[in-house]
């Protein structure tokens, strides 16, 4: 049995994103944001039409090289299908069949005797070459759209969180300013930002979720997401951020999380000595690399099934994700995990590490401005700065911001939930007509300030003084 990923669009779609180098994957992440993967498949899609339709085109006078086209067409979506991590032969078949059934097409309208008049044969090729668009593209559009939604929403629907046995700590007065325009402290679920190399979002009901735990371990586990939410879960708010952020950038959300300590779970399968990397692996074959250091030092990473008290969304991990507070995603944050392995850095290089990125992924303070909006135009007077600031594991301890170019000035910050999560912080100015720019900065919990300097994100995170201009009228 085949998945939508054994498509041609999505297994092209999927070989481009593992092939692009990494400067056009941050143009990617930076210019289209959440709509980056529609975006490439809107791309391939043009590209699949334009080819067909210049195929079909060729064969209106040589039919075999029109066909050797066509073929060409499905043998890349075969070999991309079979190329995809835990890919297999059958994943070729729905490219296959895309032969098949445009060279069956083409054959059956170029044997039709078309009309002697020029309009019939205009007609007669228009049609031929949207027939042959349309059999090379249609296996694999209907592919993208065979998802076992109604299987995943019932299977969510089902569920019913238990009762952790450690709550949350209750959010303190204080933790959230509720100022228009400033990002509320617990971001919605359907609101998460969302980035990650899925084309089409994993196919797995929580009755079929199974996790292994192997490797470098005593005794090897494997539970069932019955088993899981057997076990005493946990709640915690934590803040989870992309690495690739650029200075003030979108990729970063807070939520409540229900789920097990993964330390725990790990404690049970009994760690070898000399393991010092966690691979957690996903549904459809990504892996991220996690230092197992970190995920024992006390700090508490879960294997999360829900957030914001419901369970997570197919988009968020459903049914399972990890988290580690304190790294960034590309090394914590594993949706839709099946698999954990137990080896070293030495051993394995997961998909980012194998990329250069930097295999550790320490979250980077971080601080940005979201009122006022950039380039807004505010009444002179009192002006409202605010915005929120991140460190995780590490705490906020301050933030500061200026004007022009001044001096700094402390800026109100909210009160702090947890070291794992981020903080608000406001301040008032008052600013004469003309055009003005804001900067911010914080200081993470050990007094230690964000840096001045600007970086990219690759290979471990952005740095800066985030900024925006305003014209006060």
């Amino acid at each position: 049995m085949t998945g939508p990923n054994s498509s041609p669009i999505t297994s092209v779609g999927g070989a481009a994103i593992d092939l692009a180098p990494v400067w056009l994957k941050d143009f990617a992440i930076s210019t289209f944001g959440n709509y980056d993967k529609p975006v490439l498949l809107g791309g391939i899609l043009v590209v699949l039409v334009v080819f067909a339709a210049v195929a079909g085109i060729v064969a209106a006078r040589r039919f075999a090289v029109g066909a050797v086209m066509i073929g060409l067409i499905g043998a890349v979506g075969a070999i991309a299908a079979i190329a995809r991590p835990g890919g297999s032969p059958l994943d070729a078949l729905p490219s296959l069949a895309a032969i098949v059934a445009g060279v069956a097409a083409l054959h059956l309208l170029l044997t039709r005797r078309p009309a002697a008049d020029g309009s019939s044969r205009r007609k007669f090729l228009i049609t031929g070459l949207g027939t042959a668009a349309y059999a090379v593209l249609g296996g694999s559009v209907g592919r993208i759209l065979q998802q076992r939604s109604a299987d995943i929403a019932q299977s969510r629907s089902a569920i019913r969180l238990p009762a952790p046995v450690s709550p949350a700590a209750a959010r303190p007065p204080g933790h959230d300013f509720a100022l228009p325009g400033l990002t509320p402290f617990e971001t919605p679920n359907r609101d998460f930002y969302r980035v990650d190399t899925a084309l089409v979002i994993p196919e797995l009901t929580a009755e079929e979720w199974r996790l292994r735990i192997h490797g470098m371990v005593d005794r090897p586990v494997e539970l069932s997401f019955a088993d899981l939410m057997a076990k005493p879960l946990i709640e915690r708010d934590i803040t989870l951020c992309c690495v690739s952020n650029e200075v003030g950038g979108p990729y970063a959300s807070t939520a409540r999380w229900l789920g097990f300590p993964l330390a725990q779970l790990l404690r049970e399968a009994g760690v070898r000595a000399g393991a010092n990397q966690l691979v957690g692996t996903d549904r459809d074959g990504m892996t991220i690399g996690t230092p197992l250091d970190v995920v024992m030092d006390g700090r508490e990473a879960l294997l999360a099934i829900g957030m914001n008290g419901e369970p997570l969304l197919p988009t968020n991990g459903f049914p399972v994700r990890q988290l580690v507070p304190g790294l960034y995603g590309y090394t914590s944050a594993t949706k839709w995990l099946v698999d954990l392995e137990l080896t070293t850095f030495d051993k394995y290089d997961a998909y980012w590490t194998e990329r250069g990125w930097d295999p550790i992924g320490p979250v980077l303070t971080a601080s940005r401005i979201d009122v006022p909006k950039p380039f807004a135009q505010v009444p002179a007077g009192p002006v409202t700065v605010a915005g929120v600031a991140w460190a995780q594991h590490r705490g906020i301890s301050a933030v500061q911001f200026r004007v022009d170019g001044g001096e700094w000035r402390p800026a109100q910050i909210s009160t702090e939930v947890s070291p794992d999560t981020w903080r608000q912080w406001r301040a008032t100015v008052q600013l004469d007509k003309g055009l003005h720019r804001f900067e911010v900065r914080a200081a993470d919990g050990r007094g230690d300030w964000q840096p001045e300097e600007r970086s990219r994100p690759f290979p471990r995170g952005a740095t800066g003084w985030h900024s925006v201009a305003v014209t006060v009228t």
